[in-house]
C-alpha cells in the first residue's frame, strides 16, 4: 500500500489535468452505452413503423455523440500522455537528485549503465501506465457496470448466466498476477545488466581496440543478451498462458451469448432488437474486459519499473548533522586524530580490508606536505576522507579545529579544490569544463584561470576558442590539455586548501615541467597535500611524509630524509638510479 500510496502522490500535481482526462473518459464511456438501445428501438420500433423522422432523429443523434466521442478520445489522447510524460519527468528529476546525494561508497557498488536503465527505460514504463492504467480501469469498470444494468433491463436470467464468467476470470488473474511480477523484475534486471555492459564496453572501446580483443567484448555482451533473451521469453511465456486463457474465457462468454441468447429468442423470453442490443451490449462488455486484461500486462510493466525507482528512491543519502556549521575563513589548518578506515564491501557479516589504520597527522595552515608510499597505503583514500567522499571509520578529522562532520558538507567541498590524475571532463565546451569551478564566472575570470594555468594560448590556435566542444569525456584533446583545464577550473574555484592526487604520473616529462608550473602557482598561499610517486615533483614541499599500510614511516624535507638513509632514499634513489 505504501508504494501505491507514493504512486498516488505523483498525480498531485497534475491532478486537474488528470481529473479532465477522467471526465473525458467517463463520458466517452457514457457515450458507447447509447448505441446498443438505440439500435434496438430503430429495430424493434423505428423500421417496423416506418417512423422515419424517429429514425433520422435518432441517427443524427448517434452522429453527435461520435462526433463528441472522437473530440473527447483526442483530449484524452495527447493529454492523458501529457499528464504520463509529466510524472516521468517528476520522478525522473527525483531520481537524479537523489543520486547527487548518495555517498560514493553507493556508486562503488553499483554499474552505470545499470542506474541509467533504471532512470530512462523503466520510467518510460511507469510513464505509460500513469496514463493508461487509470484510464483503462475507469473506462472498462463504467463500461462493465453499464452494460451489467442495461443488459438486467433486457433479460436478467441472460446476464447473470454472462456474468458468473468474471469473477473466475478475476480470480485467474490475480493468480498468474504473481508469477507475471517475478517474470518482468527478472526482465528489468537483465536489461540493466546488458546496459551496463554496453555502458562500460563504449567506455573502453579503445583499450579493447589496442588490445584487440573485440571478440572478448562480443563473447561478454552476448552472454548478458542471452541472459535477457532467456527472461525476456519467460515473461513472455507466462503472457502467453495469460492471454490465450484470458482470450478463451472471452469467446468462450460470447458463445455462450449466441447459443443462450439463442434458445430465449427461440422461446420467446426476447425480442428481436433484445437480442440484438444484447450481442451489441456484449460485445462492448467484452472490450473492456480485454482492456482490462492489457491494463495487467501495463500493471507489471509500470509497477517492477517503480518499485526499482522506489529501491533507489529508498537509498540513503549522505548523513548531514541538522545542527552543521558553515565552514568559513579557512586558514587550513588539518588534524588526522587517530583516524581508521575501511571500505564497505556491501554485505554486513563481510568486513572491509582497513586501508587506514589509527593515523594521527597535523598539518599547518599555507603548507605544502606530500604523500609518498607504495600503492596500496591510503594515500589517496586519505585525501577523500578530508571532503567527506567516505566517512573514517574512527577518530575524526578537523579544519582549524572543527571537526568536519560538524560542518555542512557543502560549504566544506567549496573550500576543497581537487585536481587528480584522471581528470573528468564533462560533455561541452572548454568554457563550459573551466567555469565548473564557478558557475557564476565571467568571461574574464574564466580567461585568467585558464592564463594562470599555460592553457589560453592553446585554447585561442583552436578554431571555436573557448566555445570549442571538447567530446565525450575531453576525448578530443590530449591528457596534458584535459589536466590543464582541470587546474583552471581550481584557479576559478580558488579554494582555501589543495589536494593534488598524482596530478601529472600520467604525462610526458615536458609535459610534466610544464603543468608543474602551474601547480606550483596554484599552490601559492593555500595548504597543499600532494601525492605523488614522482619524486622530482615534489623535492620542494614543506614536509614528505612516507606512508604505508603500517601507517606514518618517515617524516620531513626533502634533505632531510634523504640523509636518514631510509625508505624515501630508497625509493628516490630507485627511481634515479640510472
Amino acid at each position: 500500500m505504501s508504494l501505491l500510496r507514493r504512486f498516488i502522490s505523483y498525480y498531485k500535481p497534475h491532478r486537474r489535468l488528470f481529473c479532465a482526462d477522467m471526465i473525458c473518459a467517463f463520458i466517452v464511456a457514457v457515450c458507447d452505452l447509447f448505441y446498443p438501445m438505440i439500435a434496438k428501438n430503430m429495430i424493434n420500433d423505428y423500421v417496423p413503423n416506418r417512423n422515419l423522422r424517429l429514425l433520422l432523429v435518432w441517427g443524427a443523434a448517434l452522429l453527435v455523440i461520435y462526433l463528441l466521442k472522437a473530440g473527447l478520445n483526442w483530449f484524452i489522447q495527447y493529454y492523458g500522455h501529457i499528464v504520463g510524460v509529466r510524472m516521468q519527468a517528476d520522478m525522473r528529476r527525483d531520481v537524479f537528485k537523489r543520486l547527487q546525494k548518495l555517498p560514493f561508497s553507493f556508486f562503488d557498488e553499483h554499474k552505470t549503465g545499470s542506474l541509467m536503465s533504471r532512470v530512462v527505460n523503466d520510467l518510460m514504463d511507469i510513464s505509460e501506465l500513469a496514463h493508461h492504467g487509470p484510464e483503462d480501469l475507469f473506462l472498462s469498470l463504467i463500461t462493465i457496470i453499464g452494460a451489467f444494468v442495461l443488459l438486467c433491463t433486457i433479460n436478467v436470467p441472460l446476464t447473470i448466466i454472462i456474468f458468473i464468467f468474471v469473477p473466475i476470470m478475476v480470480a485467474f488473474s490475480v493468480y498468474i498476477r504473481r508469477e507475471m511480477n517475478a517474470a518482468f523484475l527478472l526482465t528489468r534486471q537483465e536489461m540493466a545488466e546488458i546496459n551496463a555492459n554496453l555502458e562500460n564496453s563504449i567506455a573502453g572501446i579503445r583499450v579493447s581496440r589496442s588490445y584487440v580483443s573485440g571478440a572478448h567484448e562480443e563473447k561478454k555482451f552476448q552472454h548478458y543478451n542471452d541472459r535477457f533473451q532467456a527472461a525476456r521469453g519467460e515473461s513472455y511465456r507466462v503472457m502467453a498462458k495469460f492471454f490465450s486463457t484470458t482470450g478463451f474465457f472471452t469467446d468462450f462468454m460470447y458463445l455462450v451469448v449466441l447459443v443462450a441468447g439463442g434458445l430465449f429468442f427461440f422461446y420467446g423470453k426476447i425480442d428481436a432488437g433484445g437480442f440484438t442490443a444484447y450481442l451489441l451490449y456484449v460485445n462492448m462488455f467484452l472490450n473492456p474486459v480485454r482492456k482490462l486484461i492489457n491494463f495487467f500486462e501495463q500493471l507489471q510493466n509500470g509497477a517492477t519499473g517503480f518499485q526499482r525507482f522506489e529501491e533507489l528512491m529508498a537509498q540513503q543519502e549522505e548523513a548531514e548533522d541538522p545542527n552543521a556549521k558553515e565552514l568559513t575563513g579557512v586558514k587550513g589548518a588539518i588534524d588526522f586524530d587517530h583516524v581508521s578506515f575501511q571500505y564497505e564491501t556491501g554485505k554486513e557479516d563481510e568486513p572491509g580490508h582497513m586501508v587506514i589504520q589509527d593515523l594521527s597527522l597535523h598539518i599547518d595552515p599555507g603548507r605544502t606536505v606530500a604523500l609518498v608510499g607504495p600503492s596500496g597505503g591510503g594515500k589517496t583514500t586519505l585525501c577523500h576522507l578530508i571532503p567527506r567522499f567516505y566517512e573514517v571509520t574512527s577518530g575524526k578529522i578537523s579544519i582549524d579545529g572543527q571537526d568536519i562532520t560538524t560542518l555542512t558538507r557543502d560549504s566544506l567541498r567549496r573550500n576543497i579544490g581537487m585536481v587528480a590524475q584522471d581528470v573528468f571532463l564533462f560533455t561541452g565546451t572548454i568554457k563550459e569544463n573551466i567555469a565548473y569551478g564557478n558557475l557564476d564566472a565571467s568571461d574574464e575570470e574564466i580567461i585568467e584561470a585558464a592564463k594562470k594555468a599555460n592553457i589560453h594560448d592553446y585554447i585561442m590556435t583552436l578554431p571555436d576558442g573557448y566555445d570549442t566542444y571538447v567530446g565525450e569525456r575531453g576525448v578530443k584533446l590530449s591528457g596534458g590539455q584535459k589536466q590543464r583545464i582541470s587546474i583552471a577550473r581550481v584557479f576559478l574555484k580558488n579554494p582555501s586548501i589543495l589536494i593534488l592526487d598524482e596530478a601529472t604520473s600520467a604525462l610526458d616529462n615536458a609535459t610534466e615541467m610544464l603543468i608543474q608550473q602551474s601547480l606550483e602557482k596554484l599552490a601559492e598561499g593555500r595548504t597543499s597535500i600532494i601525492v605523488a610517486h614522482r619524486l622530482s615533483t615534489i623535492k620542494n614541499a614543506d614536509e614528505i611524509i612516507v606512508i604505508s599500510d603500517e601507517g606514518i614511516l618517515e617524516r620531513g624535507t626533502h634533505e632531510e630524509l634523504l640523509a636518514k638513509n631510509g625508505v624515501y632514499a630508497g625509493l628516490y634513489q630507485y627511481q634515479f638510479r640510472a
